[in-house]
């Protein structure tokens, strides 16, 4: 990581055809990283166009609003050419979240990142 970025807490990297974004914190609320993390994001999706974005939540226990941002952000990314994200391993309470936003409604959610990324339905 380059002197002067912020702490960037996840990983991206692929299953089969699949990119897969993992949070590797319990928290995700620094804005500062989320949009440094929105920017590794996208720099992947034009390198790679993917088809499908999982995003792994399997470690996180909060997230600021500004996350939900986020994969609306990556969503808008991938919509012109038929990409997907899906989210994988969110807990009940961070899944209310979405069900209260109606964005239950827009994101497919998966147990965990292995069949989020290979779900062929999807």
């Amino acid at each position: 990581m380059k002197e002067g970025q912020p702490q960037v807490s996840l990983e991206i990297g692929s299953i089969g055809q699949a990119g897969v974004v993992e949070f590797k914190t319990a928290s995700v609320s620094d804005a500062e990283a989320i949009a440094y993390a929105g920017q590794e994001i996208k720099k992947y999706i034009e390198q790679n166009r993917p088809k499908r974005i999982v995003f792994d939540f399997s470690q996180v226990r909060f997230f600021s609003s500004q996350v939900l941002g986020l994969l609306l952000d990556i969503r808008s990314k991938l919509e012109p050419y038929g990409g997907q994200v899906v989210i994988s391993a969110i807990e009940p309470q961070l899944h209310r979240v979405f069900r209260i936003t109606s964005l239950d409604k827009i994101f497919q959610f998966y147990p965990d990142k292995e069949s989020a990324a290979t779900d062929e339905a999807g």
